[in-house]
Protein backbone atom coordinates (compact mmCIF):
# COMPACT_ATOMS: atom_id res chain seq x y z
CA UNK A 1 0.00 0.00 0.00
CA UNK A 2 2.36 2.70 1.40
CA UNK A 3 4.89 1.70 -1.53
CA UNK A 4 4.95 4.44 -4.14
CA UNK A 5 4.89 2.60 -7.80
CA UNK A 6 8.54 2.32 -9.69
CA UNK A 7 8.82 5.08 -12.25
CA UNK A 8 9.74 2.35 -14.97
CA UNK A 9 6.14 1.04 -15.21
CA UNK A 10 4.57 4.50 -15.61
CA UNK A 11 3.69 4.39 -19.40
CA UNK A 12 2.44 8.18 -20.35
CA UNK A 13 4.07 11.32 -20.37
CA UNK A 14 2.68 14.44 -19.12
CA UNK A 15 3.35 16.82 -21.60
CA UNK A 16 5.24 20.43 -21.14
CA UNK A 17 1.94 22.31 -21.17
CA UNK A 18 0.01 20.74 -18.20
CA UNK A 19 -3.60 20.53 -17.10
CA UNK A 20 -4.61 23.85 -16.35
CA UNK A 21 -8.01 25.18 -15.09
CA UNK A 22 -9.84 27.99 -13.05
CA UNK A 23 -10.72 27.36 -9.98
CA UNK A 24 -10.67 30.48 -7.71
CA UNK A 25 -9.40 33.49 -8.09
CA UNK A 26 -7.21 33.71 -5.74
CA UNK A 27 -6.12 33.05 -1.37
CA UNK A 28 -8.46 35.57 -0.38
CA UNK A 29 -10.27 34.60 2.17
CA UNK A 30 -12.68 33.40 3.26
CA UNK A 31 -12.43 30.31 1.04
CA UNK A 32 -14.72 29.48 -1.01
CA UNK A 33 -18.14 27.95 0.34
CA UNK A 34 -17.75 25.13 1.57
CA UNK A 35 -20.94 23.74 0.76
CA UNK A 36 -20.80 24.15 -3.33
CA UNK A 37 -17.74 21.84 -4.41
CA UNK A 38 -14.90 23.33 -6.06
CA UNK A 39 -14.75 22.48 -9.72
CA UNK A 40 -11.90 19.72 -10.06
CA UNK A 41 -9.32 19.25 -12.55
CA UNK A 42 -8.78 16.48 -15.01
CA UNK A 43 -6.35 14.33 -14.37
CA UNK A 44 -3.12 14.32 -16.48
CA UNK A 45 -1.65 10.70 -17.86
CA UNK A 46 1.11 9.44 -15.02
CA UNK A 47 4.48 11.06 -15.37
CA UNK A 48 7.09 9.08 -16.71
CA UNK A 49 11.26 10.01 -17.48
CA UNK A 50 11.17 12.94 -19.44
CA UNK A 51 13.00 12.19 -22.55
CA UNK A 52 16.45 14.79 -22.20
CA UNK A 53 17.10 14.06 -18.42
CA UNK A 54 19.62 11.80 -17.27
CA UNK A 55 21.36 11.48 -13.53
CA UNK A 56 25.25 12.75 -14.58
CA UNK A 57 24.41 15.30 -17.12
CA UNK A 58 26.61 17.69 -16.23
CA UNK A 59 28.84 15.66 -15.43
CA UNK A 60 30.95 15.03 -19.07
CA UNK A 61 34.19 17.49 -19.56
CA UNK A 62 32.50 19.47 -21.58
CA UNK A 63 29.46 20.40 -19.68
CA UNK A 64 30.16 21.39 -16.27
CA UNK A 65 31.20 18.27 -14.07
CA UNK A 66 31.31 20.20 -10.52
CA UNK A 67 27.88 21.96 -10.89
CA UNK A 68 26.36 19.40 -8.45
CA UNK A 69 29.18 20.36 -5.70
CA UNK A 70 28.84 24.20 -6.73
CA UNK A 71 25.03 23.99 -5.86
CA UNK A 72 25.64 21.56 -3.17
CA UNK A 73 28.02 24.18 -1.25
CA UNK A 74 25.85 27.16 -1.57
CA UNK A 75 22.87 25.33 0.41
CA UNK A 76 25.19 23.85 2.61
CA UNK A 77 25.34 27.47 4.19
CA UNK A 78 21.74 28.86 4.17
CA UNK A 79 19.86 28.56 7.40
CA UNK A 80 17.25 26.28 8.10
CA UNK A 81 14.56 28.27 7.20
CA UNK A 82 16.17 29.22 3.97
CA UNK A 83 16.70 25.39 3.47
CA UNK A 84 12.81 24.52 3.98
CA UNK A 85 12.59 27.27 0.94
CA UNK A 86 14.61 25.92 -1.39
CA UNK A 87 12.04 22.58 -1.18
CA UNK A 88 9.24 24.62 -1.43
CA UNK A 89 10.79 26.55 -4.22
CA UNK A 90 10.88 23.30 -6.12
CA UNK A 91 7.80 22.51 -5.90
CA UNK A 92 6.06 26.26 -6.80
CA UNK A 93 8.25 26.02 -10.04
CA UNK A 94 7.18 23.20 -11.12
CA UNK A 95 3.42 23.06 -10.23
CA UNK A 96 3.32 26.07 -12.21
CA UNK A 97 4.72 26.13 -16.15
CA UNK A 98 6.50 22.86 -15.29
CA UNK A 99 10.33 22.68 -13.87
CA UNK A 100 11.73 25.19 -15.51
CA UNK A 101 13.09 28.02 -13.65
CA UNK A 102 9.80 30.37 -14.41
CA UNK A 103 9.02 30.82 -10.55
CA UNK A 104 12.27 33.05 -10.70
CA UNK A 105 11.41 35.54 -13.28
CA UNK A 106 11.48 38.47 -11.95
CA UNK A 107 9.24 41.88 -13.32
CA UNK A 108 5.38 43.04 -12.99
CA UNK A 109 2.77 40.19 -13.07
CA UNK A 110 5.16 37.03 -12.39
CA UNK A 111 4.39 34.16 -10.52
CA UNK A 112 6.76 35.60 -8.04
CA UNK A 113 4.81 38.53 -7.95
CA UNK A 114 1.18 36.41 -6.98
CA UNK A 115 -0.10 35.83 -3.52
CA UNK A 116 0.72 32.37 -3.09
CA UNK A 117 4.25 33.12 -3.78
CA UNK A 118 5.11 36.03 -1.93
CA UNK A 119 6.64 34.08 1.08
CA UNK A 120 8.90 32.61 -0.87
CA UNK A 121 12.52 32.04 0.43
CA UNK A 122 15.67 31.03 -1.04
CA UNK A 123 15.20 33.21 -4.24
CA UNK A 124 19.31 34.85 -2.99
CA UNK A 125 20.94 31.54 -2.84
CA UNK A 126 19.66 29.90 -6.30
CA UNK A 127 21.57 33.31 -8.06
CA UNK A 128 24.37 32.91 -6.10
CA UNK A 129 24.98 29.57 -6.97
CA UNK A 130 24.18 30.19 -11.21
CA UNK A 131 26.75 33.07 -10.58
CA UNK A 132 29.46 30.91 -9.36
CA UNK A 133 28.20 28.27 -12.54
CA UNK A 134 28.42 31.05 -14.71
CA UNK A 135 31.68 32.00 -13.85
CA UNK A 136 33.20 27.61 -13.90
CA UNK A 137 31.43 26.55 -17.08
CA UNK A 138 28.93 29.59 -18.43
CA UNK A 139 26.02 29.19 -20.33
CA UNK A 140 26.12 25.54 -19.45
CA UNK A 141 23.94 24.89 -16.41
CA UNK A 142 19.80 25.66 -16.16
CA UNK A 143 18.73 27.80 -13.35
CA UNK A 144 15.65 24.95 -13.71
CA UNK A 145 18.34 22.14 -12.75
CA UNK A 146 20.05 24.82 -9.71
CA UNK A 147 16.33 24.61 -8.38
CA UNK A 148 16.03 21.04 -8.39
CA UNK A 149 19.76 20.70 -6.85
CA UNK A 150 18.89 22.90 -4.16
CA UNK A 151 15.76 21.42 -3.45
CA UNK A 152 17.75 17.34 -3.06
CA UNK A 153 20.77 19.64 -1.33
CA UNK A 154 18.20 21.28 1.40
CA UNK A 155 16.47 17.89 1.97
CA UNK A 156 19.36 15.93 2.69
CA UNK A 157 20.88 18.10 4.72
CA UNK A 158 16.78 18.93 7.07
CA UNK A 159 16.65 15.26 7.42
CA UNK A 160 19.57 14.58 8.33
CA UNK A 161 21.28 12.61 5.44
CA UNK A 162 18.02 10.17 5.01
CA UNK A 163 16.90 11.36 2.04
CA UNK A 164 19.54 11.43 -0.60
CA UNK A 165 18.62 10.76 -4.49
CA UNK A 166 20.47 11.02 -8.11
CA UNK A 167 18.72 13.98 -9.75
CA UNK A 168 18.32 14.06 -13.23
CA UNK A 169 18.98 16.93 -15.11
CA UNK A 170 19.47 18.83 -18.88
CA UNK A 171 16.19 20.70 -18.19
CA UNK A 172 15.94 24.49 -19.95
CA UNK A 173 14.49 27.55 -18.54
CA UNK A 174 11.12 28.82 -19.53
CA UNK A 175 10.50 32.16 -20.74
CA UNK A 176 6.71 32.30 -19.49
CA UNK A 177 5.82 33.88 -15.79
CA UNK A 178 2.09 34.90 -15.25
CA UNK A 179 1.19 35.79 -11.94
CA UNK A 180 -2.52 34.28 -12.66
CA UNK A 181 -1.25 30.50 -13.70
CA UNK A 182 -0.33 30.54 -9.84
CA UNK A 183 -3.83 30.32 -8.54
CA UNK A 184 -4.43 27.86 -11.29
CA UNK A 185 -2.22 25.52 -10.72
CA UNK A 186 -1.24 25.53 -6.77
CA UNK A 187 -3.11 23.81 -4.66
CA UNK A 188 -4.95 26.15 -1.77
CA UNK A 189 -4.42 25.58 1.87
CA UNK A 190 -8.37 25.26 2.11
CA UNK A 191 -8.87 22.36 -0.14
CA UNK A 192 -10.68 19.69 0.50
CA UNK A 193 -9.20 15.85 0.09
CA UNK A 194 -11.07 15.96 -3.27
CA UNK A 195 -9.32 19.04 -4.68
CA UNK A 196 -5.99 18.50 -3.16
CA UNK A 197 -6.03 15.27 -4.46
CA UNK A 198 -7.19 16.29 -8.29
CA UNK A 199 -4.93 19.42 -8.86
CA UNK A 200 -1.89 17.02 -8.19
CA UNK A 201 -3.57 14.46 -10.53
CA UNK A 202 -3.28 17.58 -13.24
CA UNK A 203 0.72 17.24 -12.30
CA UNK A 204 0.21 13.20 -13.11
CA UNK A 205 1.07 12.85 -9.30
CA UNK A 206 -1.21 10.21 -7.53
CA UNK A 207 -2.98 10.31 -4.48
CA UNK A 208 -0.34 8.24 -2.62
CA UNK A 209 2.48 10.90 -3.63
CA UNK A 210 0.02 13.70 -2.59
CA UNK A 211 0.42 12.08 0.75
CA UNK A 212 3.98 11.88 0.33
CA UNK A 213 4.71 15.40 -0.93
CA UNK A 214 2.39 16.85 1.77
CA UNK A 215 5.43 15.36 4.28
CA UNK A 216 7.27 18.43 3.61
CA UNK A 217 5.06 20.37 6.07
CA UNK A 218 7.33 19.43 8.63
CA UNK A 219 9.73 21.93 7.77
CA UNK A 220 8.95 25.85 6.91
CA UNK A 221 6.70 28.43 8.55
CA UNK A 222 3.64 30.05 7.30
CA UNK A 223 1.85 33.10 7.64
CA UNK A 224 -1.04 33.28 9.55
CA UNK A 225 -3.23 34.43 6.91
CA UNK A 226 -2.82 31.54 5.19
CA UNK A 227 -5.22 29.31 7.69
CA UNK A 228 -7.84 31.71 9.42
CA UNK A 229 -10.45 29.67 8.14
CA UNK A 230 -9.35 27.38 10.89
CA UNK A 231 -9.54 29.49 13.72
CA UNK A 232 -11.44 29.11 15.81
CA UNK A 233 -11.86 25.36 15.12
CA UNK A 234 -15.20 24.46 14.00
CA UNK A 235 -17.37 22.42 17.07
CA UNK A 236 -18.32 18.64 16.07
CA UNK A 237 -15.83 18.24 13.25
CA UNK A 238 -13.07 15.33 13.36
CA UNK A 239 -10.58 17.35 11.50
CA UNK A 240 -10.97 20.67 13.05
CA UNK A 241 -7.34 21.73 14.82
CA UNK A 242 -6.77 20.45 18.11
CA UNK A 243 -8.07 22.69 20.69
CA UNK A 244 -4.48 23.56 22.55
CA UNK A 245 -3.30 24.51 18.86
CA UNK A 246 -5.86 26.53 18.11
CA UNK A 247 -5.55 28.83 21.38
CA UNK A 248 -1.97 29.33 20.80
CA UNK A 249 -2.15 30.15 17.24
CA UNK A 250 -5.50 32.79 17.97
CA UNK A 251 -3.46 34.18 20.69
CA UNK A 252 -0.27 34.52 18.19
CA UNK A 253 -2.24 35.63 15.14
CA UNK A 254 -3.57 38.53 16.65
CA UNK A 255 -0.86 40.37 16.19
CA UNK A 256 -1.08 40.61 12.77
CA UNK A 257 -1.75 38.36 9.45
CA UNK A 258 1.54 38.17 8.43
CA UNK A 259 2.97 36.68 11.32
CA UNK A 260 5.01 33.59 10.70
CA UNK A 261 4.49 30.63 12.87
CA UNK A 262 6.29 26.92 12.54
CA UNK A 263 4.05 24.69 10.30
CA UNK A 264 5.69 21.33 12.43
CA UNK A 265 6.20 22.86 16.12
CA UNK A 266 7.63 19.94 17.40
CA UNK A 267 10.49 19.68 15.14
CA UNK A 268 10.25 22.23 13.02
CA UNK A 269 13.74 22.47 11.73
CA UNK A 270 13.78 18.36 10.83
CA UNK A 271 12.18 16.98 7.94
CA UNK A 272 10.91 13.70 8.94
CA UNK A 273 7.53 11.91 9.89
CA UNK A 274 6.05 14.00 12.55
CA UNK A 275 4.01 15.75 9.72
CA UNK A 276 1.91 12.36 9.69
CA UNK A 277 1.79 12.08 13.39
CA UNK A 278 0.63 16.00 13.78
CA UNK A 279 -2.23 14.92 11.03
CA UNK A 280 -3.34 12.28 12.83
CA UNK A 281 -3.25 14.34 16.31
CA UNK A 282 -4.85 17.14 14.92
CA UNK A 283 -1.55 19.52 15.39
CA UNK A 284 -1.72 20.99 11.63
CA UNK A 285 -2.29 24.06 10.13
CA UNK A 286 -4.15 23.60 6.83
CA UNK A 287 -7.70 22.27 5.74
CA UNK A 288 -5.63 20.93 3.43
CA UNK A 289 -3.73 18.51 6.12
CA UNK A 290 -6.28 18.34 8.25
CA UNK A 291 -8.65 16.32 5.26
CA UNK A 292 -6.06 13.72 5.25
CA UNK A 293 -8.06 11.81 7.91
CA UNK A 294 -10.89 12.14 5.78
CA UNK A 295 -10.94 8.38 3.72
CA UNK A 296 -9.76 5.60 4.98
CA UNK A 297 -6.96 5.24 1.94
CA UNK A 298 -4.54 8.58 2.50
CA UNK A 299 -5.63 7.57 6.24
CA UNK A 300 -3.77 4.27 6.20
CA UNK A 301 -1.22 5.43 4.65
CA UNK A 302 -1.02 8.91 7.28
CA UNK A 303 -1.02 5.95 10.05
CA UNK A 304 1.76 4.11 8.05
CA UNK A 305 4.43 6.71 7.81
CA UNK A 306 3.40 8.15 11.47
CA UNK A 307 4.78 4.39 12.32
CA UNK A 308 1.33 3.68 13.87
CA UNK A 309 0.56 0.40 11.82
CA UNK A 310 2.90 -2.38 13.21
CA UNK A 311 3.08 -4.69 10.09
CA UNK A 312 5.22 -5.88 7.49
CA UNK A 313 8.46 -6.01 10.43
CA UNK A 314 7.16 -3.82 12.14
CA UNK A 315 6.11 -0.31 13.39
CA UNK A 316 9.56 1.20 12.77
CA UNK A 317 9.26 -0.04 8.27
CA UNK A 318 6.54 3.28 7.70
CA UNK A 319 8.93 6.18 8.70
CA UNK A 320 11.89 4.32 6.76
CA UNK A 321 9.33 4.02 3.80
CA UNK A 322 8.42 7.66 4.00
CA UNK A 323 11.71 8.81 3.72
CA UNK A 324 12.37 6.80 0.09
CA UNK A 325 9.13 7.29 -1.18
CA UNK A 326 9.62 10.90 -0.79
CA UNK A 327 12.85 10.41 -2.91
CA UNK A 328 11.00 9.10 -5.67
CA UNK A 329 8.15 11.73 -5.65
CA UNK A 330 10.29 14.54 -5.87
CA UNK A 331 12.04 12.73 -8.76
CA UNK A 332 8.65 12.52 -10.41
CA UNK A 333 7.56 15.91 -9.84
CA UNK A 334 10.97 16.75 -11.41
CA UNK A 335 9.36 15.21 -14.62
CA UNK A 336 6.33 18.09 -14.83
CA UNK A 337 6.46 19.99 -17.84
CA UNK A 338 10.23 19.93 -18.88
CA UNK A 339 11.46 22.10 -21.76
CA UNK A 340 13.35 21.00 -24.42
CA UNK A 341 15.80 23.36 -26.36
CA UNK A 342 13.63 24.68 -28.69
CA UNK A 343 11.31 25.43 -25.86
CA UNK A 344 13.77 27.31 -23.40
CA UNK A 345 17.28 28.59 -22.78
CA UNK A 346 20.02 28.60 -20.45
CA UNK A 347 19.09 31.79 -19.01
CA UNK A 348 22.48 34.09 -17.95
CA UNK A 349 20.97 35.42 -14.89
CA UNK A 350 18.03 33.32 -13.45
CA UNK A 351 15.92 36.54 -12.70
CA UNK A 352 15.42 37.63 -16.33
CA UNK A 353 14.79 35.92 -19.97
CA UNK A 354 18.16 36.30 -22.08
CA UNK A 355 18.00 39.66 -24.43
CA UNK A 356 17.87 38.42 -28.05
Amino acid sequence: MAKLAVLAVLASLLGAVSCEFPIYAGYGFPPPNPSVPYPLPPACPPLSPAPGLKVGYYADKDKCPRAEEIVREVVEKATAGEKAGLIRLFFHDCFVEGCDGSVLLSGTDTERTAVPNLSLRGFELIEEAKAKLEKHCPGIVSCADIVAFAGRDASYSLSYGRINYRVPAGRYDGKVSRANDTFQNLPPPFGDLALTTAMFAAKGLNQNEMVVLSGAHSIGRSACSSFPDRLPPAANSSTAMEPKLAGQLTATCSAGSSVNVPQDAVTPDRLDNQYYKNVMSRDVLFNSDASLTTSSQTEDLVEFYAGNLPFLGGKFLGPLAWYHDFEDAMVKMGYIGVKTSAEGEIRKTCASINKP
